[in-house]
Parts: C-alpha cells; sequence; structure tokens
C-alpha cells in the first residue's frame, strides 16, 4: 500500500504541475485581463466570452497555490488579474451589486441570471486572496458578497435584478442542494482567513447542515435529491423532482467531511458516510467505468440529454471525497473507491501530452469531438484543487505509514 500511495502522489504532483502550465500558457489574457476558459485540448482560444464563475475561480485557485506552494510571480499576477477584471467588469452595481454571468473579453456585460454563484466564487477569491496578503478591502468584498448570498438565499432581500425564481412561484417552489452545500464551501473558505467573524461562520454551517440533511437526504430512499419542496418535500410527479446528480452529492460529501472533522462530530461523520455510499455506488457505471452525470432516483427517463455522459468534475470530487472518508476513517472501502476512480481517470480524463483534462466523455469514455479542455463551466478550479487536496492528503498519509 506504502508504494500505491508513494507512486499516486508522484503522480499528483506531476499533473498538477501540467495543469497549472496549461492555464498560465493559454488562458491568461494578456490585453485585457482575467481568463479565457474556451479552451480546445491544445489549450487554442474558441471563444473570446469569459465566463465570471471562472475568473473568481482561477483567481482562487492561483492564490490558494500560493498559500500551499509559497509565493510565485506568475501565480500571484494570474489571482491579480482575475480580481481586477472582476471588479472592473463584472460587477453590476446599478442592480444592487448583483454580478454577471458572462462577459465579452473586453468587460461588457452578456449576461446575468438568478443564480448567486458569481458572487460566491468572487467571495472565495477574494477571501483566499485576503488570507495571502492581508489587504483588508478584499476582506471586505468577501464579506459583503457572502452576506448578499445568504440574505438572496433566505429571501430576506428581493433580488435586485428582478429576475424572480426560475418557476413560477405561485405554481412551484422548493430547495436547491447548490444552495446549502456551495455556501458550507463557501463558509470554510472564509472561516480559514477570517476569524473575528466565527461566530457568524459557525451559525451559518449549521444552518447548512441542517438544510442538507433534513430537505435533500432522504436516507430511506438511498439518494439525496437536488430538488425539493419547501419542506423537503419529494415531488415525484415531474422530472427536476427525481433528480440525483451522484457528483454534486459526492462534493457535498466531502464538505459535510471537513465540518464533521472540525466539529469532532461522529453521528454527522457517519451520517455523511452513507451518503457518499449510496451515491457513489448509484453513480458508478457498471458497464463502462465512471460516474454517469445525472440519475432518477426511480429509475425512470431523466430529462437531461447529458445524464449518461462523464464530465470531469465528479470524478475530481470523488477522488477528494474518497481519499478525505479513507483518511478520517482507516476503512479500507474507501481507499478502493479511490483508486478505482484514479485508475478510471488516468485512462479516459488525463492527457499528459497536452495537460489537463478532457472536460467531457461520452459515456464510452471517449472524448466528445473536438475535445474540449475548458468551457464557460470549465477553467482552471475543479482539477487543480482536487490535485492540490489530494497532494496535502497524501503527504500526510505517506507519513503516517512510513512512521507506523
Amino acid at each position: 500500500m506504502q508504494t500505491t500511495l508513494k507512486q499516486t502522489h508522484q503522480w499528483v504532483k506531476e499533473e498538477l504541475a501540467r495543469c497549472i502550465s496549461f492555464w498560465l500558457e493559454n488562458g491568461m489574457d494578456q490585453e485585457h485581463g482575467g481568463v479565457y476558459t474556451c479552451l480546445d485540448r491544445k489549450g487554442e482560444v474558441f471563444s473570446t466570452d469569459k465566463s465570471v464563475w471562472m475568473q473568481g475561480r482561477c483567481a482562487w485557485t492561483f492564490s490558494r497555490l500560493c498559500a500551499q506552494y509559497g509565493v510565485k510571480e506568475e501565480w500571484l499576477k494570474a489571482a491579480e488579474s482575475c480580481l481586477q477584471f472582476l471588479e472592473d467588469y463584472c460587477i453590476n452595481r446599478e442592480l444592487g451589486g448583483r454580478m454577471y454571468f458572462t462577459v465579452t473579453k473586453d468587460g461588457r456585460p452578456l449576461r446575468q441570471r438568478r443564480y448567486n454563484f458569481s458572487e460566491g466564487f468572487y467571495a472565495m477569491a477574494n477571501a483566499e486572496y485576503y488570507g495571502l496578503t492581508g489587504k483588508t478591502e478584499h476582506l471586505e468584498r468577501a464579506r459583503r458578497a457572502y452576506n448578499l448570498i445568504w440574505d438572496l438565499n433566505h429571501g430576506l432581500i428581493a433580488d435586485p435584478t428582478g429576475l424572480g425564481p426560475k418557476t413560477i412561484a405561485a405554481t412551484r417552489t422548493g430547495r436547491a442542494l447548490a444552495d446549502p452545500m456551495i455556501y458550507l464551501n463557501l463558509t470554510a473558505t472564509l472561516r480559514r482567513v477570517d476569524p473575528d467573524w466565527a461566530d457568524t461562520y459557525d451559525q451559518r454551517a449549521r444552518q447548512c447542515v441542517h438544510d442538507i440533511f433534513a430537505y435533500h437526504r432522504k436516507p430511506d430512499m438511498g439518494c439525496t435529491l437536488e430538488s425539493v419542496g419547501p419542506d423537503g418535500e419529494f415531488m415525484d410527479e415531474f422530472t427536476a423532482g427525481r433528480v440525483v446528480n451522484p457528483g454534486h452529492v459526492i462534493e457535498c460529501s466531502w464538505f459535510l467531511l471537513e465540518e464533521a472533522g472540525r466539529l469532532h462530530d461522529k453521528q454527522l461523520l457517519a451520517d455523511t458516510l452513507a451518503m457518499y455510499r449510496d451515491a457513489i455506488e448509484a453513480g458508478w457505471d457498471k458497464e463502462y467505468g465512471g460516474l454517469l452525470y445525472f440519475l432518477d432516483c426511480l429509475g425512470k427517463p431523466p430529462e437531461a440529454y447529458e445524464h449518461d455522459m462523464k464530465l470531469w468534475w465528479p470524478h475530481n470530487e470523488g477522488l477528494i471525497a474518497s481519499l478525505m472518508a479513507y483518511r478520517d476513517t482507516g476503512d479500507e472501502y474507501y481507499l478502493r473507491w479511490f483508486n478505482k476512480l484514479l485508475a478510471y481517470c488516468q485512462a479516459y480524463f488525463s492527457d499528459p501530452e497536452y495537460g489537463e483534462w478532457y472536460g467531457y466523455l461520452r459515456r464510452d469514455g471517449k472524448p466528445t469531438e473536438p475535445p474540449c479542455k475548458g468551457s464557460t463551466f470549465k477553467g482552471p478550479f475543479h482539477l487543480p484543487r482536487m490535485l492540490m487536496m489530494l497532494d496535502e492528503m497524501l503527504d500526510g498519509l505517506t507519513k503516517e505509514k512510513e512512521q507506523a
């Protein structure tokens, strides 16, 4: 086992170096600032429209690289370029500080969405950069966005964009798993760099954990639902109410594992591990391998055409969650899943020739054609985050085994 962990650790370090080089060499916009993320297999830009999510995610990634490995000028410049682009072009200041979803290469607004994930990644990026530099204006920005998201998610303010909910609320309303799970992860990021607000972060984390288990987790059904009614009702008459996204649930599980570890909460640990097991066992494609994108919890046809594709990010999150569960329990079950996921990712997603991972595979594991390494939704975030976290966890695990 020690040899396997060491070999994996070496691969992780090499893969991280390839990934970061890919984005630095191909993605950074030297003219307008920020990052391009619509890149083909070789790193050539195929669309100059910029994802606001990815400006925040890229800024977080390069700030985190500096925090974990020491400041490198090119990393710091990449983070600062994306942060400045966000500040200059991506905030709709006329509508309550809500952020755009996409902008042109030179920052002209293209699309505003009702969802507040642009604000979440903006907050994460500014918090991480503040932790690195101590520049208080970035903490203020992170806190302001963090509170805006809380107020929007809990109906404490009207959405200043006026977009309203996705469906007509008088007909159908409910809860989305993404809201408490992403906010829980955002809370962990801010808590790490901002101890002065610890009480707020602890209270809101408790609420997020409550909402995930009280409303979305259905242990009697062996699943965790993406969408439920206001009180957690199972809405089985239409497809959206039956959707399970295994990768999302697995990502949520490692956010919860971190919280269980912080609190030394054995019950939360046990409940989270059960959530993880249900998701990974249901999501694994027993014919071709890899994690399916969407499932219908009753086995009916999913509405999304891409439901049986294999996307990069659920596999990134699966590797984090599996190794974290093994680290926290010592149970070989989780290590077996880690190795199973790792073997699939090395065989199908990884591209040592050009760096980074294919984003989108067909069910049989072949990349969609022509293959791409980035898109509006894929940039330097899930993969480098996973590799940084695995590097840190494997370092601890290998040292423990050497001392045993």
